[in-house]
């Protein structure tokens, strides 16, 4: 994980190579990365009026304190938490290594929800269990969508049903799969859209530089993010792809994707009350990007932005590069102003925490760093000093009520986002 140039990009595991000068250096996952603890970032020209229109006033980032209250220790390599949407208020933590553990009150139950170890490969560097998303009508239907590499390195989707306390390891049901050139790219967010669809990201496929031209290649899925119906079959394909899907009936593209150009969008997330996408996508050498879709757009979808054409706002690998027809990002920052892998996260739509209603958070996994980002009442954006959590965070999550938490990957912990 530590930014040297080049090198894959790797979510999780750090690498060995040399560090940046910095005045913070910690230890994550066994190996050393140091890591620049920068003041405020630099934001990607402003220019998406959707934001400001439906977030009523604008961010004022002088303001901008979080802080973060553990809510639970002991788990293997924790990196996503969600809830069920059924009511009760647990919250739910997936490990790495293939389980899924339930929290309830800060209690944490001793027996799995789900447990496939037996079946999820390597749980190292950028693979293992990576996602969950429960069905919207869960509560009746007890069904629950995981993302995981399998023994051969590859992603499976999957449907497994559940009851009370515990998912059924043998109702597993598999939705796609996906072969992966290389260990690392998996993307593997899950996640329901306001649409009752089911969004999955895509990495690049691995490597580094997308050595296979995947992000801008409508021919595959990786490098994309996919929208699906899992709720009804087609004939023996085991979902149907919605009739919005903007590459349906296209020559030369698969009808699933709905977003592309990216290189690894680790963590996206819809805002539960504006339905806007917030995607985090994981750069190579030098930039991190938060990209962004108004809800009115991302119905429609189709939106290229631009990786590998641009790596952030600046152009990969060149000095000059066409960019017509891509969607820069709406946040940037540097390797040299403070960290090497964007994890993105949540718009806060919570009631415990009143002053950052409406702010979206994100953070990166190596120097723990977590910035506040809003509308700046002219219709673009504007980001906060960053805050430094001390965790390594590979995961953001919501909770049922919308309260946000983080997952510290290297500590074994799930933290929840408090007032600073």
């Amino acid at each position: 994980m530590s930014p040297s140039t080049p090198r894959p990009r790797c979510t999780f595991s750090p690498a060995t190579a040399t560090a940046p000068t910095s005045a913070t250096r910690r230890e994550v996952l066994g190996a050393s990365v140091a890591v620049s603890l920068a003041g405020a970032l630099p934001l990607a020209a402003p220019r998406l009026t959707a934001a400001a229109a439906q977030t009523p006033g604008a961010f004022d980032p002088t303001a901008f304190a979080v802080g973060f209250e553990s809510v639970a220790s002991g788990f293997e390599k924790p990196l996503f938490v969600t809830h069920a949407g059924d009511g009760s208020g647990r919250i739910f933590v997936v490990e790495q290594p293939g389980r899924i553990r339930i929290v309830t009150n800060g209690t944490v139950a001793e027996t799995p929800f789900l447990d496939i170890t037996d079946r999820v490969g390597s749980s190292g560097n950028e693979q293992g269990l990576l996602g969950l998303a429960f069905a919207p009508d869960y509560g009746t239907s007890g069904a629950l969508y995981v993302d995981y590499t399998d023994a051969n390195g590859n992603t499976v989707v999957s449907r497994f049903t559940a009851s009370g306390d515990a998912a059924d390891p043998a109702s597993e049901e598999t939705i796609l799969t996906q072969e992966q050139p290389y260990p690392n790219h998996n993307g593997g967010c899950l996640a329901f859209g306001p649409d009752g669809f089911l969004y999955i990201s895509f990495g690049d496929g691995g490597s580094q530089g997308d050595p296979n031209g995947n992000g801008q290649n409508l021919g595959t899925w990786l490098g994309k993010i996919l929208r699906i119906d899992p709720s009804q079959a087609n004939g023996e394909i085991p979902y149907t792809v919605p009739e919005n899907n903007p590459f349906v009936g296209k020559e030369g593209a698969l009808p699933e994707i709905v977003f592309y150009g990216l290189r690894n969008p680790w963590r996206f997330s819809f805002d539960r009350e504006t339905n806007d996408v917030w995607i985090g996508d994981v750069g190579q050498n030098l930039y991190e990007e938060i990209d962004f879709v108004p809800a009115a757009d991302a119905v429609s979808g189709g939106q290229n932005f631009g990786w590998s054409i641009k790596e952030g706002d600046s152009c990969y690998n060149a000095d000059t590069c066409d960019d017509t027809g891509l969607t820069p990002p709406v946040f940037v920052y540097s390797h040299e102003e403070g960290g090497c892998s964007v994890t993105g996260g949540y718009v806060y739509r919570g009631s415990d925490v009143p002053a950052l209603v409406g702010t979206y958070l994100c953070g990166d996994y190596c120097s723990g760093l977590v910035w506040g980002i809003g509308p700046d009442g002219n219709g673009g954006f504007v980001a906060a000093k960053p805050v430094d959590s001390g965790l390594s965070i590979s995961s953001f999550g919501q909770d049922e009520a919308g309260e946000l938490y983080v997952c510290d990957i290297a500590g074994g912990g799930v933290s929840r986002i408090t007032a600073g």
